[in-house]
């Protein structure tokens, strides 16, 4: 049984945690207003811009002057993934999340015969991946100096991206991500980048879309327009991945939080007892003592 002093450094270590995880929850809800108004805000232009590519794409048709990019290889041996998480941790369930989403498809793709590689976008990730699958990790992006995600970020990406493409490194690209809903809920998202899939977008948006007359041509935009939008889409998950980041530790520093006040209250309720305990037990020794003399 711990002694009075034990239990009083316990409880005072406790209240120490307690107040570190109160802060931390208070900061990671004042970023999450900032950070899910950036991922509000980067949604109608992504998906829009997604519409315009489907549009243009739709009236090219089988055009041979479309760029590989939308087209593709005319295979799928070789799959890059670009796994995108938090550069931190102390947020619940979130990088596990993502990190067990993709390792399943993964595993789907070697089950099937395919090679694949794995670009990392966040330490996390990167430390949970490189456990089963190093040999497949091919880079590794690091973004904990950035205090604030820019475009600039997701366009470094999309370049690097776009150059293994040139290469023939790949042939199909899948970027992953959790798409933030509320608080309590990121949703694991896979979105396929390369080729580029008309597919992704809603028959609805589409459908109300008007004819357009291209210049100079609907071919000369794509090969513009497909690499912006892979910036876009990379960009784009990144936000929602910090709202969700914020969301997650919010909601996990809040639970850290409460089990660190019901412990200091287990705590001092046996410190309390173990007290009272020794006081009655000096108590009944003097009494003794007095009735022996």
């Amino acid at each position: 049984m711990p002694s009075l002093k034990d239990l009083k450094n316990r409880i005072a270590s406790v209240k120490a945690t307690q107040k570190i995880t109160k802060a931390m929850k208070m900061v990671a809800a004042a970023k999450l207003r900032r950070a899910q108004e950036a991922a509000e805000a980067a949604r109608p232009y992504s998906q829009r811009m997604a519409a315009v590519l489907a549009n243009i794409a739709q009236a090219v048709g089988a055009d041979e002057s479309v760029p590989q990019l939308m087209t593709g290889t005319g295979r799928d041996d070789t799959h890059l993934l670009i796994v995108c998480t938090a550069e931190r941790g102390l947020c619940g369930g979130f990088n596990s999340q993502i990190a067990r989403f993709a390792r399943d498809h993964v595993r789907k793709l070697l089950a099937a015969g395919k090679t694949v590689k794995i670009i990392c976008v966040g330490k996390k990730g990167f430390d949970i991946l490189r456990r089963e699958f190093a040999s497949l990790i091919i880079d590794r992006v690091d973004l904990r100096e950035v205090k604030k995600i820019g475009f600039e970020n997701a366009d470094q990406i999309g370049h690097k991206v776009i150059a293994l493409f040139e290469k023939g490194e790949f042939d199909v690209c899948t970027l992953f991500y959790s798409e933030f809903k509320s608080v309590i809920s990121q949703v694991p998202t896979a979105q396929q980048l390369i080729p580029a899939s008309a597919g992704d977008v809603s028959v609805e948006t589409t459908a109300a879309s008007a004819i357009y007359e291209y210049e100079p041509d609907a071919a000369a935009i794509l090969t513009d327009l497909i690499p912006r939008n892979i910036s876009v889409q990379i960009f784009r998950a990144l936000l929602e991945n910090v709202a969700g980041e914020m969301g997650a530790k919010m909601s996990a520093m809040d639970s850290a939080t409460r089990n660190a006040g019901e412990m200091i209250n287990k705590l001092t309720l046996n410190y309390n007892r173990q007290r009272q305990a020794q006081i009655t037990k000096e108590l009944i020794e003097i009494i003794s003592g007095a009735e022996a003399l």
